[in-house]
């Protein structure tokens, strides 16, 4: 596809920001999303400098209508719906499996899972009626694996895994492809937070593989050909981008 139409959702920063910007750099026509307005509409402005034609929607995936408003928007100014990359999440608060309580719960599960939902939901009705599309989720290792102290955060993401592969194949007569990345410690400002000091951020590089977080810039390079018609043979998958991360650690020595 010469010029397609992509929708990021959860732009503003880290993951989806790179995707974005790897999409503006190719001339897609672009609307991002996210909950607030003067990040969103400095970030449009950005992007057209880049080269693409962009927009930003504010919305929010935990709502319904934020959602339906946000697909027809996309519709309305670019005519369709090519490729949508559902970034949006949350970490949550980490802790023991005794400290969850139904706010925290919702408090996760409502962004990552519901979001998520939500999405798929108005895509495939942008996609339907035009005879395919691409929709990409965004997972994590600890979608593909367990954690401590991170049981909502893990269950969500092997959540989203399970729900991409159910609605692959309802899409998969029709023509849209739904895939996940699970990306694994990539450098971010929750890999930052999560890691806090230089010591404990060298003593989780030291366990990685690589010895080295992910860039945001190689998971978008990742998500644009599973956005691709290169990629036209490809769904219901989840790859998992992590350096070797799930490969075994921390069973074995990395060197």
């Amino acid at each position: 596809m010469a010029t397609p139409v992509v929708l990021v959702t959860g732009a503003l920063t880290g993951i989806g920001r790179a995707v974005a910007v790897a999409y503006a750099r190719e001339s897609a026509n672009l609307v991002v999303s996210g909950r607030h307005e003067d990040a969103g509409v400095e970030l449009a402005d950005e992007l057209g400098k880049l080269g693409a034609q962009a927009e930003f929607v504010q919305a929010d995936v935990r709502r319904d209508k934020d959602m339906s408003q946000l697909i027809d928007r996309t519709v309305e100014r670019f005519g369709q719906l090519d490729i949508a990359v559902n970034n949006a999440g949350t970490a949550g608060t980490p802790g023991p499996v005794t400290d969850i309580t139904d706010e925290s719960y919702a408090a996760v599960f409502d962004t990552n899972v519901l979001g998520t939902l939500l999405s798929m939901k108005h895509e495939f009705r942008a996609m339907l009626p035009q005879g395919g599309g691409s929709i990409v989720n965004v997972s994590s290792t600890y979608g593909v694996m367990g954690f401590p102290d991170a049981t909502l955060y893990v269950g969500s993401k092997h959540a989203v895994v399970g729900i991409t592969k159910a609605a692959a194949l309802e899409g998969a007569a029709h023509g849209i492809r739904v895939n996940a990345i699970a990306p694994g410690f990539t450098q971010t400002a929750l890999y930052e937070n999560f890691t806090g000091g230089d010591d404990t951020r060298d003593a989780v590089n030291s366990v990685l593989p690589m010895h080295r977080p992910g860039k945001p810039e190689e998971v978008a390079a990742a998500v644009l050909y599973m956005g691709s018609d290169k990629a036209s043979y490809l769904t219901g998958q989840t790859i998992v981008l992590d350096g070797g991360l799930t490969a075994g650690w921390p069973l074995f020595p990395v060197g």
